[in-house]
């Protein structure tokens, strides 16, 4: 018996493959499937199953591609209703790969088809859960998403983990290893660890939603404490897992189609098509086009491009970095935005070749910033997450998170020179980059953002915690 766990770290996101005598499962396979494909092979195995837990929301599954490719079965749990072909498996019905057993434990809560799916082993003996979004490592899967019509509500879902939790799962083996959907980083849960694998007995000490002694409403009103809206792409995710799309070769054709400057720019006037440049944000500030918006591919790209560009059939198109225009453009379909027409041919370099209109950012060092601020009282906006400025933040600074920046544009005033900063400098380019495409560009961009604020001894607010008395 094999399992691997294939980890992608941009989408926080976990898949498995698994293989015994020569036949193999696939559970929760990302948008490109070329790696399961090349790893049967290299086993000379075939890939019999494709498991998925739920209808993901933060990613788009490779299920249909991959059941295409091999002739592989879907396999979803209870009350799941695609509109292809799948085994709905019932509570506990079994499936042999090899010499092992899937079992599909019914999970609801995170939504209602999750299913955590239990591997038992040559002996018998329970080995692994899969758990999807059901149950991560130091936390679980957020309950608000899968609401339908006001007839559930979070809290019920909320209530629905609770019984899953207690029923399915805590009563197994403290050995048995948990492998989940997601780490670290996913907007699908909020206090997640940064391992990836763990024992189910280590997670019933750490995990906060396993304690014993815990009372459904304490659960309940735990772990919805705290939950951010989720990203607006997400719905849009699930009706493509539930409902299909095109095939990703597809997708990688259109997309890295090479335009030259004059047709890069026709294209972007002829079709509203956003400018997504994915270059470093040092590239970024030194020159772009006019109005493009920067969302790097060496940070969490995938995730802020569904985050702020939001609707998944937006035509892109691309400035990249030479040579990583095939992966640009796999790492949108990822999260479903696969109408990318094309990118510009010789980069950036070859638009100013061409002598056509280019914008920079202005961009200076913390201790620039130090002295401007020591003598003047200028206004300073932070695009770190509520919860990180919260715990620490430049005296008199203004939270306008990224996630919500559209929300805070009359707080940007077109008449006064204004700060901007994050925690290293990736999201405060972002910033200044939509910012700048809305028509406002009277912005200074802080490098190393508040790593090298603290470096340079910028006074800062700590969080006091409350005085207890």
């Amino acid at each position: 018996m094999k399992i691997e766990q294939i980890y992608t770290g941009c989408l926080s996101q976990g898949a498995y493959y698994i293989e015994s005598n020569g036949e193999v499962a696939v559970i929760d396979p990302l948008r490109e499937v070329k790696p399961y494909l090349d790893r049967a092979a290299r086993d000379n195995a075939k890939i019999k199953y494709i498991f998925e837990t739920h209808f993901h929301a933060d990613f788009v599954s490779g299920h249909m591609t991959l059941a295409k490719e091999t002739g592989a079965t879907i396999i979803f749990g209870p009350n799941a209703n695609p509109s292809f072909e799948a085994i709905i498996a019932k509570d506990g019905q079994e499936f042999k790969i090899g010499n092992i057993t899937l079992i599909a434990l019914h999970t609801p809560g995170h939504t209602m088809e999750s299913t955590t799916f239990l591997l038992r082993d040559e002996n018998g003996k329970d080995h692994a859960i899969f758990s999807g979004d059901t149950l991560f490592l130091g936390d679980v899967g957020r309950p608000d998403l899968a609401q339908k019509m006001g007839v559930l509500t979070e809290r019920d879902l909320a209530g629905f983990l609770f019984e899953s939790l207690r029923t399915k799962i805590m009563p197994l083996a403290d050995d048995v290893i948990v492998y989940p959907a997601h780490g670290a980083g996913s907007a699908c849960g909020k206090n997640m660890m940064k391992e990836t694998v763990d024992t189910l007995g280590n997670q019933k000490k750490m995990n906060y939603a396993l304690r014993a002694d815990m009372t459904k409403d304490e659960f309940i009103d735990e772990v919805i404490d705290g939950l951010l809206p989720p990203p607006s792409y997400f719905p849009l995710n699930v009706k493509m897992n539930k409902e299909g799309y095109e095939d990703i070769d597809v997708i990688l054709k259109r997309g890295t189609q090479a335009l030259s400057a004059d047709a890069f720019e026709a294209a972007a006037n002829e079709t509203g098509a956003v400018i997504l440049d994915v270059r470093s944000q040092e590239e970024f500030a030194k020159g772009h086009i006019p109005r493009s918006i920067f969302i790097g591919l060496d940070g969490g790209f995938a995730p802020w491009v569904g985050a702020l560009i939001a609707d998944v059939k937006q035509p892109i198109l691309l400035v990249t970095p030479q040579g990583r225009e095939e992966e640009t453009v796999t790492r949108l379909s990822r999260v479903g935005f696969d109408n990318t027409l094309g990118y510009l041919k010789g980069g950036f370099t070859a638009w100013k070749e061409e002598a056509l209109e280019y914008d920079t950012v202005t961009s200076i060092q913390a201790i620039t910033f130090k002295e401007i601020i020591a003598t003047d009282n200028v206004p300073i906006f932070d695009v770190r997450k509520e919860s990180e400025f919260q715990s620490e933040h430049v005296v008199d600074a203004n939270n306008t998170p990224l996630d919500y920046l559209n929300d805070y544009l009359a707080e940007f005033q077109c008449n006064q020179t204004f700060y901007v900063h994050c925690a290293g400098g990736y999201r405060s380019m972002i910033a200044s980059s939509i910012l700048k495409s809305r028509g406002i560009h009277n912005l200074i961009d802080v490098a190393g953002g508040f790593k090298s604020i603290k470096e340079a001894d910028i006074a800062v607010s700590e969080f006091v915690c409350p005085s207890t008395l």
